[in-house]
């Protein structure tokens, strides 16, 4: 008999979460996720982690240049900002009223959405 596991891994942070960066060279600063990479573990947030990137010219980008853009993460770095309080806080997983797991701030003991 086979065993069968949930493929996906459940991380802390999901895709329109707010989250402050805990390490690296943009330490302190708060973002929005756009993507997560749940294979590699990593999230793109925007504004941070800006590098540049040359580009050839296309037919749709006739001028070519650089340009700025985010780069992935490593989601150990980033820690979700509680809504209502708008402090960094841990996370942890309780089952709900309605018999699924939810997340809640470890600070506040708050039920977050999303």
């Amino acid at each position: 008999m086979e065993r069968k596991f949930n493929k996906q891994p459940k991380l802390h942070i999901k895709t329109g979460d707010t989250v402050k960066v805990i390490a690296g060279d943009d330490k302190g600063k708060t973002g929005k996720v756009l993507s997560i990479d749940t294979d590699k573990r990593k999230a793109i947030v925007e504004g941070i982690n800006m590098i540049t990137k040359h580009v050839k010219p296309t037919a749709a980008k006739p001028q070519g240049g650089i340009e700025k853009k985010e780069a992935s993460l490593h989601i150990s770095n980033l820690m979700l900002v509680d809504p209502k309080t708008g402090e960094a806080t841990r996370t942890g997983r309780k089952v709900g009223e309605n018999g699924k797991l939810v997340r809640f701030s470890k600070k506040t003991g708050e039920v977050i959405n999303g």
